[in-house]
């Protein structure tokens, strides 16, 4: 019997972490694209009052994905490091995961922030738009949003491979 070394305990423990966060991410993106999204973007900027922000809504979505985005760097930096002596190929799974984070966050404040804020105050009347410009603003969150829904499973899917690998794919070099 092959007994399983300490780093590649961690490495598992990360990979668990990863693929749940991973896949827990991409449920709630899915969800939010399929559901919400359709309701504030349905005929815009009358329908914008449905956004999931403001008073008007008692959860804020970044109050959801926030810390779920603070386990994913965890998750995927603890893999990285974890698995850092194990082969190429393996590695590369690790990096790619890594790589999609790092796409999000830097999408995240520097492009959807501010068309959250744009969309918010076009809801409130703080910066009303008229509705050709609601509306193009709204498809511009939802291809952007498809975008990154797209890189969030390609995290999960480099996880749940590197997961599903064998234990010879973990023999550290």
């Amino acid at each position: 019997m092959k007994t399983i070394s300490k780093r590649h305990r961690w490495l598992l423990f990360f990979l668990w972490l990863a693929v749940s966060a991973w896949g827990i991410g991409l449920g709630a993106k899915l969800f939010e694209l399929t559901v919400l999204i359709p309701a504030w973007a349905a005929n815009p900027p009358q329908s914008l009052n449905l956004l999931p922000y403001g008073p008007r809504w008692p959860n804020n979505p970044g109050d959801f994905f926030q810390p779920l985005s603070a386990a994913l760097v965890l998750a995927t930096v603890g893999t990285l490091v974890a698995g850092w002596k194990t082969q190429s190929p393996y590695k590369a799974l690790l990096w790619l995961s890594l790589g999609a984070l790092i796409l999000i966050w830097a999408s995240t404040p520097t492009l959807f922030w501010p068309m959250i804020r744009d969309l918010y105050w076009a809801s409130t009347g703080k910066q009303p738009l008229d509705s050709q410009a609601a509306a193009a603003l709204a498809h511009q969150w939802i291809f952007y949003d498809w975008i990154r829904t797209a890189l969030i499973a390609v995290g999960f899917v480099a996880s749940l491979l590197a997961m599903s690998r064998n234990a010879d794919a973990y023999s550290e070099t």
